[in-house]
């Protein structure tokens, strides 16, 4: 199949055509990046790789293709015009549990500490190998997405936690977690009251790339705590303990 178009009256391509053509497309990954020839390779690598491909140019054309095709991971180009990828990483994250991979020119730790910390669950730089690009997406679709046959559901005080669904109620309602959250919180929560270390956690829910960054779990367990806990400050559910990590409180 032939490198996907980007159509003329707008920015981002569903890839329905293919669909059409009688390609069936298990899962629809969304690309975004402005520089179009790069993006039209990436998108028919994956599109052969047996993705359905949903493509953008800019930020605000990427927030209207999610909200559209609803993907089940993002692949975020972090130079973007106008928004940039890290906004959009942002409002990503308040939209729904998308699988988001940034992709970017910038090589400091700085910037890939940034990148997890806003809720990315991977990162790569460029260039990039598209054999490798594919691989770190099934890690991450592996990693936020459950497993068939296990429908059982985790109760935690208030919590219910549905592992095939990646999906947590609390008190019947929808928290949207991004699929680190989830990650942390099933780690904890499978284990009420043994303690994990920032390493241990770091190593179950990230790639091994960023093992070594040890110190974006406390980002993501503060965000998850704003999520689940009825005072963040005085957490139930996750608690800290002092100079070694988190454990999930066995008391509920």
């Amino acid at each position: 199949m032939g490198l996907l178009c980007l159509p003329k009256k707008r920015s981002y391509n569903t890839g329905k055509t293919a669909e059409r053509s009688g390609m069936k497309m298990k899962t629809t990954i969304l690309l975004v990046d402005d520089e179009v020839k790069m993006l039209e390779a990436t998108a028919s690598y994956l599109q052969n790789e047996g993705f359905r491909m949903v493509t953008a140019t800019t930020g605000e054309d990427a927030l209207t293709a999610a909200k559209a095709e609803s993907p089940a991971l993002v692949v975020l180009d972090w130079m973007l015009p106008g928004m940039s990828g890290i906004e959009v990483c942002r409002e990503l994250r308040n939209m729904g549990p998308y699988g988001i991979i940034m992709l970017t020119a910038k090589t400091e730790e700085v910037d890939k500490i940034l990148g997890l910390e806003i809720g990315a669950d991977d990162y790569m730089t460029k260039p990039y190998s598209l054999r490798e690009l594919a691989a770190r997406i099934r890690s991450v679709l592996r990693r936020i997405q459950g497993k068939p046959e296990d429908m059982q559901s985790m109760q935690r005080g208030d919590l219910t936690i549905i592992e095939s669904k990646c999906q947590v109620l609390k008190n019947g309602a929808e928290m949207i977690l991004t699929p680190t959250e989830f990650k942390l919180l099933m780690t904890l929560a499978t284990k009420p009251g043994i303690v994990f270390s920032r390493l241990q956690l770091m190593k179950s829910v990230m790639h091994d790339d960023f093992v070594n960054y040890e110190r974006t779990i406390d980002s993501h367990i503060s965000n998850l705590r704003k999520k689940i806990e009825n005072d963040p400050a005085n957490p139930q559910y996750i608690q800290t303990v002092f100079g070694f990590g988190y454990r999930f409180g066995d008391k509920l």
